[in-house]
């Protein structure tokens, strides 16, 4: 159950539709090509604006009734001109793309066929690639983009917090001063502005020429179910830097949460973070306090706050289900993927094209959580049916047959790509490399031999795998061992440093100040916790699913098993194992607030509201969460006799490697 009126946010450019009758849609009044080859290309419109995301200019003054372009329009021949202008005044929108709309062949193409198609707005989309005369004539028009340029009277950057980011502004404003070129300069800082962002601005002349203000953006909804802070470094500036302004950053978008859906009575924190932004979020609370008769029964009964830190062993082991693989080997990116047109068999080869991923897909939304065995049969099945489906259409006797035959036909592009994903995927997961893998973070996770498993790092240094795929075991060695031993310590990094670089020496210092790859001091509690809190199941039958530890193949995370306890019936029965995980952690019910009956305890239905409502709690997790995470805290809330709904929010959607990835630094 998702939480109310949250809806995915939806951008669009006019560059890449063009309107012809009033609409939802805002309309070009005019849209006509000159009769001659050489003449101005006239643009008229209302209330139209273009913007770009990152540097975004407004290439048309408002006030202005219309502009014109010159450019050299050789490619636009009376035939060209009388086909483009058939083809825009032929629907309300016609979008011209590369593909089709059920196999878009670029990112930004597959972007606005899913906003169009998810604001129900018929269009007719022409595919460039088939039509030369039409893609050459295109982007003819497409060249006079540089005159553009000059005629931009605005531009407005929107920029996170970043100092980085202030020289590149500093750049492009004096770049324009040099060349007498004069702008309105607006800086939008995402979430908030900064002191030190605008002493830069100072530093290099620039700050007197900006107007600087603040676009309130905290959180980014990804999924029905969750949300993202977009706070890709939380973790290293936190571990690494000590900078946990971040955390800020995940209290306010907590308390603004609560302006809409009510306050949060009952708190569970765990880590030094996750403790932080509880005490903030009070504080929050006291400053600027959320009248309960504005909002009226809060609908979020519980926020549970955990720190990546305390369960690092998760992100560093392969996820085993179809999200998480996806993830794993093609990186998934603002819900979609981006792979070769050779892998959906498409024509032409060579090029990228954008896999959306996302509920809306309703196989997908069935197979997402499933671990990848169970995806591959139940795509071999549909695959079946359909087949068998095609068989009997010359039996079709009925108008009603053959309107059931049409709407299963209707899940054929869904079904075809993600065999084709399927596929794709299954050339990763049958490597021997990967195999082996699994097989070492197998015997990492259950505290076996070590010898074994520090001889394979040492072959695969020596084999110049990927550094990523090296630090991610070295880090899962350390974490479930306390730490490397001296000896191996000092080895292993000389030869990190001899076979990658010795630029990579600042990495393996963040590693290390972040207490993820450093020298054994104690003994490691890892077995004890393992122990305690079941984390090995043996014989995990991933078809038919008892425990969450089918994501991992017989491995429950450690984050969702303390999850899983907190709901059922809180941390004070594991108290003792929680003190062996780092960081603090508190259980508190912030006294004042109103709460529902099923606050105190969450396990079973019949706990449930009297009213008929589930319960939802808010899981925060600070530092990352791994989409196999997910999909156990989807499993957790699915299981029959629950009484409650989960909402996952997290600083960023992370895998091992890409959490890697974050304390990584090169010199120079």
């Amino acid at each position: 159950m998702a939480l109310r009126s949250i809806k995915t946010p939806t951008l669009i450019s006019p560059a890449a539709v063009s309107s012809s009758s009033s609409s939802t849609v805002n309309k070009y009044q005019s849209f006509r090509f000159a009769s001659k080859p050489t003449a101005i290309l006239t643009v008229s419109y209302r209330q139209s604006s273009f913007y770009s995301i990152g540097s975004t200019h407004n290439l048309l003054n408002s006030a202005s009734p219309a502009a014109k372009f010159r450019c050299s329009a050789s490619a636009l021949t009376p035939q060209l001109r009388d086909t483009l202008e058939k083809l825009v005044n032929s629907q309300k929108v016609v979008l011209f793309m590369k593909g089709t709309r059920d196999f878009p062949m670029c990112g930004f193409s597959n972007t606005v066929v899913q906003i169009l198609k998810n604001l129900n707005v018929p269009f007719e989309e022409v595919n460039i690639l088939e039509n030369e005369m039409l893609r050459q004539g295109l982007q003819e028009v497409e060249n006079c983009r540089k005159w553009w340029r000059k005629l931009c009277v605005l531009w407005n950057f929107i920029v996170r917090s970043q100092l980085s980011f202030m020289k590149f502004i500093a750049s492009h404003i004096q770049n324009d001063i040099s060349k007498a070129i004069q702008r309105d300069y607006y800086v939008f800082f995402v979430p908030r502005r900064s002191v030190a962002c605008e002493k830069i601005l100072e530093q290099e002349k620039v700050h007197s020429l900006v107007t600087v203000k603040e676009f309130p953006l905290y959180m980014v909804p990804l999924d029905e179910d969750v949300i993202s802070f977009e706070l890709e470094l939380s973790e290293k500036d936190s571990l690494v830097d000590g900078d946990v302004s971040s955390l800020w950053h995940v209290a306010k978008a907590i308390h603004e949460l609560e302006f809409s859906f009510g306050v949060i009575s009952k708190v569970r924190a765990k880590g030094k973070s996750s403790v932080r932004v509880a005490d903030i979020l009070n504080r929050m609370q006291v400053e600027e306090p959320v009248n309960s008769n504005d909002v009226g029964r809060p609908e979020v009964d519980t926020l549970i706050l955990l720190d990546r830190e305390v369960d690092m062993v998760t992100p560093m082991c392969s996820q085993l289900t179809y999200e998480g693989l996806l993830d794993e080997f093609l990186h998934i990116s603002n819900g979609a993927v981006e792979v070769d047109t050779s892998v959906m068999d498409i024509q032409p080869e060579g090029r990228k094209m954008k896999v959306p991923l996302n509920s809306s897909d309703k196989l997908f939304k069935e197979t997402r959580d499933l671990n990848f065995e169970v995806v591959v049969q139940v795509l071999r099945q549909k695959a079946t049916t359909m087949k068998e489906d095609y068989t009997e259409i010359n039996s079709t006797q009925t108008v009603s047959e053959l309107k059931d035959f049409v709407k299963k036909l209707n899940s054929l592009p869904e079904i075809t790509r993600h065999i084709h994903l399927a596929q794709h995927l299954a050339t990763f997961t049958s490597k021997q490399s990967f195999l082996s893998q699994l097989d070492m973070e197998q015997t990492f996770v259950e505290a076996e031999s070590y010898d074994i498993c520090f001889e394979y790092i040492e072959e695969i240094i020596h084999k110049q795998e990927p550094l990523t795929n090296v630090l991610r075991l070295l880090v899962l060695f350390s974490v479930t061992n306390s730490g490397l031993p001296k000896k191996q310590f000092d080895y292993i990094r000389m030869e990190l440093l001899h076979s990658y670089g010795f630029e990579h020496v600042v990495t393996l210092n963040n590693l290390e100040k972040a207490g993820l790859l450093k020298k054994q001091e104690f003994k490691s509690n890892w077995l004890t916790v393992k122990r305690t809190l079941k984390l090995i199941v043996e014989e995990t039958d991933t078809s038919r699913a008892d425990d969450i530890a089918y994501v991992y193949s017989g491995y429950a995370p450690l984050s969702i098993r303390l999850i899983q306890q907190a709901i059922h019936s809180g941390w004070r029965p594991i108290e003792d194992i929680l003190k062996l995980l780092p960081g603090p952690h508190l259980e508190t019910k912030r006294s004042g607030f109103p709460s529902s009956p099923s606050v105190d305890s969450l396990h079973g239905a019949s706990n449930g509201i009297a009213d008929g409502r589930r319960s939802i709690v808010l899981v925060v997790f600070i530092g990352g969460v791994t989409f196999a995470e997910i999909s156990a805290l989807r499993y957790l809330a699915s299981k029959e006799g629950m009484a409650y709904d989960v909402i996952i929010a997290t600083t960023k959607i992370v895998n091992g490697s890409t959490l890697i990835e974050t304390f990584m630094e090169k010199l120079g």
